[in-house]
């Protein structure tokens, strides 16, 4: 029987590598669009600029569910490469998200919202690349 390679090992079970990694970012993703498909619950704010944190939250988590697959998935990528495509893709949903809002009667796209994406996109993946999974590699 012929010995897999190291590397080899980690896509011999695909099916399992996309159920753990790409699917939490599939998840989140339609958690999103569904989220901004309806207005908003709650009329009045818990906090000032409580929309802001949760743009942020939502995309550091974006970016840092995506950085986890890309890095899983495309071992042989380079961290820069990983933090451009994840950062990328996470503000571009951001920007999808807010002309999808325009859309939605009660709804409304926002500058600011698509930059508080942003700046979540990117602490969330500068803070997952250089904390989370270095201590996972330990």
């Amino acid at each position: 029987m012929l010995k897999k390679e190291p590397w080899m090992r980690q896509f011999s079970n695909k099916p399992a590598l996309i159920l753990c990694y790409r699917l939490p970012v599939i998840a989140l993703c339609t958690f999103i669009f569904w989220q901004s498909s309806y207005p908003g619950i709650i009329s009045e704010p818990l906090f000032p600029y409580d929309d802001k944190v949760f743009h942020f939250g939502a995309y550091a988590l974006l970016a840092i569910l995506t950085a986890r697959a890309r890095k899983v998935e495309k071992p042989f990528w380079s961290p820069e490469k990983i933090k451009i495509i994840a950062i990328l893709f996470a503000c571009l949903y951001g920007l999808s998200d807010e002309i999808h809002q325009a859309f939605i009667p009660s709804r409304c796209a926002s500058g600011y919202d698509f930059l508080a994406d942003c700046a979540g996109s990117i602490f969330g993946c500068l803070f997952y690349l250089n904390f989370l999974s270095r201590k996972n590699e330990s």
